[in-house]
């Protein structure tokens, strides 16, 4: 019963962190001026003087959702399932949390003049979107052979096949030195493909573990 309470405050911790950093990074787009939510990537909200808000969001975020990692991984240690989903789970609440004050260079930075906290959101940023689709497929495995969580488990891996593509298409229009197969316009909207099923996915995943903690 003591699990079960932590693990219902802990999922309560998922819901509220992943649906908090959409809904922040959303508005805060759309009430920035000269921002465009289609063209520029979340990060670029960090600055500029209204650049705390998005600073502040990825915290937050980043710790509610690493709340909800330690509730995740008492839920597979009750299950006998393997912790490498909720490890992964935390690595990503992680590199949010550090996504916060490594704040990112602005856009068209040239590599050689990089600042050393560009670098490190730059890094950070991309294990953390690498590890979106991984973490879905590994949490996949391990609820699969559950009878209980078998619909959750479909739902996850459809999540996880859809973030590996939209990331492969993200990562081959945006970083891949001479690829113009997508106008720069829409860099932000790629990002965002990718960004906002994960932390639906996540959503989905804490209200379903409130409902039923075992």
């Amino acid at each position: 019963m003591k699990n079960n309470s932590i693990i219902r405050n802990t999922a309560l911790a998922g819901s509220i962190g992943s649906a908090l950093f959409v809904i922040v990074f959303t508005v805060e787009g759309f009430l920035r001026p000269g921002y465009s939510m289609f063209s520029n990537y979340v990060s670029a909200l960090s600055l500029g003087p209204r650049g705390w808000v998005q600073i502040t969001n990825f915290m937050v975020s980043g710790i509610f959702m690493l709340v909800f990692s330690r509730g995740v991984s008492i839920v597979f240690r009750n299950e006998n399932r393997s912790q490498a989903g909720p490890v992964l789970l935390g690595i990503v609440s992680a590199g949010m949390f550090i996504s916060g004050p490594f704040v990112m260079d602005p856009a068209g930075t040239l590599p050689a003049q990089a600042s050393l906290h560009g670098l490190v959101h730059g890094i950070t940023g991309s294990i953390v979107f690498l590890l979106f689709p991984t973490s879905c497929l590994v949490c996949y495995r391990a609820m699969r052979t559950r009878p209980h969580r078998k619909a959750f488990a479909t739902w996850t891996l459809i999540i996880g096949i859809l973030l590996a593509t939209t990331l492969i298409i993200f990562i081959s229009a945006t970083k891949i030195p001479g690829s113009q197969f997508i106008d720069t316009h829409w860099f932000g909207v790629l990002q965002r493909l990718v960004l906002i099923p994960f932390m639906f996915w996540v959503f989905t995943f804490a209200v379903a573990l409130y409902k039923r903690p075992c």
